[in-house]
Formats: structure tokens, sequence, C-alpha cells
């Protein structure tokens, strides 16, 4: 192999390695699983007072994410967002991190999430849980600086059951 080829493969390599990892982030990103860290004893107003999240990578490749973030809304107002800062994920393992959660509007949003933790507890209906939906944006940059989220919504109710999970794939 002459010159010239070594540096055009190594070059290539140095091009595609960085693009290749970022790729996988994305693409693990759509496969995280997560819970709340004391299966079972998750509710909505223990995670308005902060706490721990599990994250679990499910995919045979690292995952790393800038942000991780869980926004709640009612009635289409924002309530808060529990964020998980940056982080690396070993394949097929999980990871407890904290979440901080912020508000503008504390008092209003301790009043909803105590009343929907009564009311999916079994408690009387006294809000619409059709109007209550859970934002989970995870942020994995391209190259670490072109901007990308992989975004689900879900219905509170299903999110207070994915919290709730006694186990995850990596586990």
């Amino acid at each position: 192999m002459n010159k010239h080829s070594v540096i055009t493969a190594i070059a290539i390599i140095v091009i595609v390695t960085p693009i290749a990892y970022s790729g996988l982030s994305i693409i693990g990103a759509q496969h995280l699983e997560y819970r709340w860290d004391s299966p079972g004893e998750f509710n909505f107003f223990a995670m308005l007072n902060q706490g721990k999240v599990e994250i679990c990578n499910t995919v045979p490749f690292w995952i790393t994410f800038q942000k991780f973030e869980m926004s709640a809304f009612y009635q289409s107002k924002h309530l808060g967002s529990s964020t998980v800062q940056p982080l690396t994920i070993d394949p097929y393992s999980s990871v407890a991190m904290d979440a901080i959660f912020k508000s503008e509007v504390m008092s209003e949003t301790q009043h909803i999430f105590m009343t929907f933790d009564f009311m999916f507890n079994g408690g009387n209906i006294r809000l619409d849980p059709n109007q209550f939906v859970i934002v989970v944006d995870v942020d994995t940059p391209i190259l670490g600086i072109i901007p990308y989220s992989t975004t689900t919504q879900i219905s509170g109710f299903e999110f207070d059951k994915m919290m709730n999970a006694e186990d995850l794939s990596c586990n």
C-alpha cells in the first residue's frame, strides 16, 4: 500500500468514527427505558421534590446524551420539567441519576401533581386525565454541535405506570 492510500484510509476513519458514534447515540436514545430509581414508589409529587431516575441502555453500544428532560403539561400549560444531566451509558446497563425539577408555577404544579397521584391510586377523578401529558426529550447532538432531539409524548397515566415498572430490559 502506498503512503497516500494509508493517509486516505486514516482520514476516512477519523471522519466516519464520530459521525457513526453520533448516529448510534441517536438510535440508542430512541430505545432508552427509564423508571424511578425505587421501583413501585414513583409518584408525581416525589418527582416534583427531586429524586433519581434509572435510565437503561437496551442496545449493544454506548449512548451519550446531553439532556434527558421529562416535561409535564396539563391542558397544554407547561407545569415544569425534570432534567437529568449529560451522561454516557454502557451497553445493556443502567444508571441512576439525579433528576432536578424546575417550575415557574410551583404551587399550581404541586396541587395538580397531588391530585393526579390521588386519582392514579384509585381516588375520585377530579381533573381530566386525558389532558395530562408528559413529553420526554432526549438531546443527542450530532458531533456535539448539531442539535438533535428524540421526543416522546405519553399520557400521565402511562408515564406513572412506566416509572413504577419493576424491571427494565437491562436488569
